[in-house]
Formats: structure tokens, C-alpha cells, sequence
């Protein structure tokens, strides 16, 4: 069935059945997952999700969260797996599970401003970013709207500055603007101001499954950011289709970028540095870790770039027909978008995870599949 339906290649993007899921399992440690579209879809938790999580942490799994979203803090982000039923540290360890771009960004900004007196930061961004910077030590400036001042480029050139700003950090930020712009590019012209983007996706996540789609500049077509460490591609004609709509932010990075004629250092998936941020805390071995997401162009990207096991969920932005052309892609950078499984929801581990005779499927995955009592491969017949 893989091959028919992700394009013909036998060994990978192969449907995960509760008989492979144990055999993975039993050669996994940990499990990194990514969070919108894939545990939830805005305030709802994907069905049979919260059981699913809740049987690995039963079985001694580690699990881990990465999410490219800037506008909540880890704190924030732990509350709301508590809240959904997904478990996780309470009290002062909360959060610890949580690697979302905006305290990875703080991580990079602490490592790269160390040494520095009072360090602030120009943020194009959420409080929650902000909040994050300020915990480690880095002062944001620039939250929150800001209008023209004056009547034109001389009086917009003529705004003041804020002393001591090294960094220009973009994220997600609704107020953007041109005035802000303009106030970035002037902060980038000062000599070491570095210029930081938590991520390049350009279609942020609403509930029931829909996205807001944002066109970027010419060639800044999905998923085609630059990490920190080098990312595809220079093959010709290997081209990624853009979704119309509303800009998410990389789009807004996208614009910083040319108009201060720099390039950004990007923070989140499929970035390597924040899988170094959670291998750092975590002491992760890679070949005993699988990443699970919704998104060929990040979460599957990250992973394969990173040496783990990875595995698409098919309830959010990235389909079978995408992995399918990814396969028959003759540009090398689209070939390795391509995952080692596929689910149709995360609740589909369930099934490895009981131990449970006859019907493995519970009233939550039902959601998903069609089944009977006396078949005890519920998953094969998943739609």
C-alpha cells in the first residue's frame, strides 16, 4: 500500500502498522513531536493523541516537543499539554519538555551576546518572545505597534534608536510594519547587530485544520529558509510552489532580509541548532530517537538532516501526494523531505501499546478508522 499511495519506493514513507510500531518502539528511547497539527489543532486535542503520549510515558518513553511557534513561552506551552490531557512536568520543572523557537532563540542570543554589557534586542515579535530573551538576560525593545512618525523618509530616519541593540529578532509578529522595518534596517547598519528569524514557515496553523498560506519574496518559496547549518538548494529548477494567502513569518523575515541586504540566522525546524538545543539538554542518541510531525519542509526535514527515525502524521500540512512527488523529484532537496512512516494520526501507536487481545483500537482512534472486534489490524484499514 506504500507504494501505490507515497509513490513506489518500498523502503521508506512505508505505513506505520502496530506490528512495525513495535519493532520501532522497542529501539527507541526518545520521541520528539511536534505540537499544531499534530497533537492538536488550535484548542483541540487530535483524538486519541493524549492516550497515545499517555502509554509511552507508561512504557518509559522520553518525549520532547518542538515547535516553531514564537508567540508562547515553554511555560505556556507545558500548561497547555496539561491541559489537553498530554501530561508532562508540573511546578518548576514545567516547560522542560518544551523546545519552541522563542527559548531556543534566547539560548542563541545568550551564546552569541556573551561577554556583552546589558545586550538588548529589536524584536519583531510576540511578549512571549520577548520573555524569553529577558530571562536570559538579553532586553527587548520594539513589542507592540509602532506608527510613522512624521511625514516622510527623513523624519522616519530621524525616529531615535535605543542604545546597545545587537540583535534584530524576527518572529511572528501582527503589528509588523513599515516603521518597524525601517527601524530594523537601521539597527542592522549599525557594525555587529546580528540578524536572527526563529523560523521560516510561511502558513501558521488554525483550528479544524485550516492555515493561513503566506507568499514570500521571489524564490522564498515554502520550507526554502536557511538554517544555520547549510540548507538545500542550489539544484536547477528545483523549486518549492508557495501557498497564496496572508504572510506568516517567514515571509517577514524574508522582507528584513531585503531590505538590510542581510541574511538571517534561522532558529527552528529544519534548522540543526534546535535539535542541538534539545540534544544538549536531553543527551540525545540520535539512532534511538524518532521525530514525528506533520510537515515534509521541517519536521521530517529536521529529522532526516539530523539522523533520526521520522515519522509523518497525516492531520495537518503535508499529504501522501506530497511525499509522492517529493519521491519522483529529480531535486535532491526535495528527495530527502521524504519520511520512514506514515500515520494517520498519532493515536495509531495506540494499538503497539496495548496489550489488549482481540480489538486494539480504542474509542478514540475510532475517529480515524474503520474497524470490527475480530480484526486485530485495525490500522490497515485506517482512512
Amino acid at each position: 500500500m506504500a507504494k501505490a499511495e507515497a509513490g513506489g519506493d518500498d523502503t521508506r514513507c512505508v505505513r506505520l502498522s502496530a506490528e512495525r510500531a513495535q519493532v520501532l518502539l522497542a529501539d527507541v528511547d526518545t520521541l520528539l513531536f511536534d505540537c499544531d497539527g499534530v497533537l492538536w489543532r488550535g484548542e483541540a486535542a487530535v483524538p486519541g493523541a493524549p492516550e497515545a503520549l499517555t502509554a509511552l510515558r507508561a512504557r518509559g518513553k522520553r518525549l520532547g516537543f518542538i515547535t516553531n511557534n514564537s508567540s508562547k513561552t515553554r511555560s505556556a506551552y507545558a500548561e497547555k499539554l496539561q491541559r489537553l490531557g498530554f501530561g508532562g512536568p508540573a511546578g518548576p520543572g514545567a516547560g522542560l519538555e518544551v523546545f519552541g523557537t522563542a527559548y531556543c532563540t534566547a539560548l542563541y542570543l545568550r551564546q552569541r551576546l556573551a561577554g556583552l554589557p546589558a545586550p538588548k534586542a529589536y524584536v519583531l515579535g510576540s511578549p512571549a518572545l520577548a520573555a524569553e530573551l529577558e530571562a536570559v538576560g538579553v532586553a527587548s525593545v520594539g513589542v507592540g505597534p509602532a506608527q510613522l512618525q512624521g511625514d516622510g523618509p527623513c523624519d522616519w530616519l530621524a525616529a531615535p534608536l535605543e542604545p546597545d541593540v545587537r540583535a534584530v529578532v524576527v518572529g511572528f509578529d501582527p503589528h509588523f510594519s513599515y516603521m518597524k522595518l525601517t527601524q530594523a534596517v537601521r539597527y542592522l547598519q549599525q557594525p555587529g547587530c546580528l540578524l536572527v528569524g526563529t523560523n521560516m514557515d510561511n502558513r501558521l496553523p488554525l483550528e479544524n485544520g485550516r492555515y493561513i498560506a503566506g507568499p514570500c519574496a521571489p524564490g522564498a518559496a515554502e520550507g526554502e529558509g536557511r538554517p544555520l547549518a547549510p540548507f538545500p538548494s542550489s539544484d536547477p529548477g528545483c523549486s518549492l510552489s508557495p501557498s497564496l494567502g496572508p504572510a506568516g513569518t517567514g515571509c517577514l523575515v524574508r522582507a528584513v532580509e531585503m531590505a538590510s541586504q542581510r541574511q538571517a540566522d534561522i532558529i527552528g525546524k529544519p534548522s540543526r541548532f534546535i535539535f542541538d538545543c534539545v540534544s544538549q539538554e536531553y543527551g540525545i542518541n540520535p539512532e534511538r530517537t524518532v521525530m514525528v510531525g506533520d510537515r515534509l519542509d521541517t519536521d521530517i526535514l529536521l529529522g532526516v538532516t539530523c539522523g533520526l527515525k521520522t515519522i509523518l502524521t497525516l492531520t495537518g500540512v503535508s499529504t501522501l501526494e506530497d511525499v509522492k512527488n517529493n519521491q519522483e523529484s529529480d531535486c535532491m532537496s526535495k528527495k530527502k523531505m521524504v519520511p520512514d512512516y506514515y500515520v494517520d494520526s498519532v493515536a495509531d501507536l495506540l494499538p503497539a501499546l496495548q496489550d489488549t487481545q482481540g480489538c486494539r483500537c480504542s474509542y478514540t482512534v475510532a475517529w480515524f478508522c474503520k474497524f470490527s472486534p475480530a480484526d486485530p489490524q485495525p490500522s490497515q484499514m485506517c482512512i
